[in-house]
């Protein structure tokens, strides 16, 4: 019999839906799991017909963390090899910030280190109002070293200087008050708001997107001053001169729909 695949992958249209599939472990990383969901990122941010990923887990949580099984073999690798590993999970944490398409995670259920850093990684995160988030390291005499820039940037250095130390359970409305999801609704509306959020992102041009996608991350924590004002107005100009600006406002003043608007049978559900 064949073993069920650790992540799920499905086109449709011009969404990617990407699913961790351990619901026996609460869809816990490992190494088949990692590898598995740092390709199908990759792939999908080389994939033109791709816009937008979702990222959800199956069963009842979106992702527990490291698998513990999986971790305990940790401490018969040598030093060498546990780097090269810890490497891995940061390279797929990476591949997920970094993708130049967004990526929505729709949190279904309990997110715990690992999980909670992943969904930190994404650009758009909804939750489940019954998640909840859970920075464990600590409790287990481990710390959050690879999920920490993502994390960081999320929640801001003063909650994490909480939950860090205190591996503290907190539940959806705290997530959302600090700024580690944008919205929470209930499970059964979840999959319904995200869709929501894909289809709102393939009714944008697509290179706009990426476009300011990658502003997001160039000029985040960067001084006002010359050079950051020189960069804007150099990304602007450049873009208004770009096909897919003028077919944009010729649309808008024309009351049509865009070019790069897929059509109503290849939309995201």
């Amino acid at each position: 019999m064949r073993p069920n695949p650790p992540l799920i992958v499905v086109r449709e249209g011009p969404v990617a839906r990407l699913t961790l599939n351990r619901p026996d472990v609460r869809n816990a990383f490992d190494e088949t799991l990692i590898a598995a969901l740092t390709q199908a990122v990759r792939q999908a941010a080389d994939d033109e017909a791709v816009r937008v990923l979702l990222l959800t887990g199956a069963g009842k949580a979106f992702c527990a963390g490291g698998d513990l099984n999986w971790m305990r073999q940790m401490g018969s690798l040598t030093p060498q090899q546990n780097r090269e590993d810890a490497a891995r999970l940061a390279d797929m944490l990476h591949a997920v910030w970094s993708c130049p398409k967004p990526v929505v995670a729709a949190v279904n259920g309990d997110a715990y280190a690992g999980g909670m850093g992943l969904a930190a990684a994404c650009d758009i995160a909804i939750a489940a109002d019954s998640a909840h988030f859970c920075l464990s390291e600590a409790r287990l005499g481990l710390l959050p070293a690879t999920i920490s820039p993502y994390v960081l940037r999320a929640i801001g250095e003063r909650a994490a200087s909480r939950y860090f130390l205190t591996a503290e359970r907190f539940d959806a409305g705290t997530a959302l008050r600090l700024g580690l999801v944008h919205e929470t609704c209930p499970a059964e509306a979840l999959a319904e708001r995200a869709e929501a959020v894909c289809r709102a992102l393939c009714g944008n041009g697509p290179q706009a997107v990426r476009a300011s996608k990658r502003l997001l991350r160039d000029v985040a924590g960067r001084a006002i001053d010359g050079a950051l004002i020189a960069d804007t107005v150099e990304r602007i100009a450049a873009i208004r001169e770009s096909a897919e600006a003028r077919e944009g406002v010729s649309a808008f003043l024309e009351k049509r729909r865009p070019a790069w608007t897929a059509a109503p049978g290849a939309a995201p559900r």
